[in-house]
């Protein structure tokens, strides 16, 4: 065989072994998704109280939330008004003092009528990884209702449910969010593979300390 083909050969046995990965880390990454539920639909009447909803961050400007960051919290708001939660977990960005993503959610929270006692502001979030590690470790929780977009939810619900909490998705979208869905769906890609290599093969760091258990 010549070393054209060779080549070729290879090539395509690499494509094929590329192609399969992918698909398997996608079928992974969605395992969870019959756990996704609209806000609507959540019925949480016989879940041991408290029931805490946690909020992932997102991008915030000079303390004001992002459109995403805004939808995640008013979901959250909305549960708590329901009676469907009892605690929101909001975890975040704060690894600089000018950039402080869980304290903007949790004014957010407090400015419309939610009790300060019931926010909860985990500090050190700094992915989704981290939220949910520490969500288990630090804060004890071990059932949770996960606040986010429909882009993240599948990530966020593999992570969680993989790392020991018991969880189910509500998803946050209360609008169209124009090219900000495009690039979040981009980004989704590499991060659906991260949170696989994370869960399976590399764990990251996670910044772990005194328990802080939700009561």
């Amino acid at each position: 065989m010549s070393k054209r083909r060779i080549l070729a050969f290879t090539s395509i046995i690499f494509l094929l072994v590329l192609l399969a990965g992918a698909w398997f880390v996608r079928a992974s990454i969605h395992s969870f998704d019959d756990r996704i539920v609209k806000p609507g639909q959540l019925n949480t009447e016989s879940w041991p109280r408290p029931r805490v909803a946690i909020v992932f961050g997102a991008a915030v400007y000079q303390d004001d939330l992002s459109t995403i960051l805004e939808d995640r919290v008013k979901t959250a708001i909305a549960l708590y008004k329901a009676g469907k939660v009892d605690r929101i977990l909001v975890s975040g960005d704060n690894r600089t003092p000018e950039y402080n993503e869980p304290k903007a959610m949790a004014e957010y929270l407090v400015s419309h009528a939610v009790d300060q006692r019931d926010v909860v502001i985990d500090y050190a979030g700094r992915s989704t990884y981290e939220t949910c590690m520490r969500a288990k470790e630090i804060f004890e929780v071990k059932q949770a209702i996960l606040i986010t977009q429909r882009t993240h939810i599948s990530r966020a619900l593999y992570l969680a449910n993989k790392l020991g909490l018991d969880t189910i998705g509500v998803i946050a979208d209360q609008q169209n969010y124009g090219g900000e869905t495009s690039y979040q769906q981009f980004r989704e890609i590499g991060a659906s593979l991260k949170a696989f290599l994370n869960v399976h093969f590399f764990p990251p760091p996670v910044v772990l300390g005194e328990k802080l258990p939700i009561k």
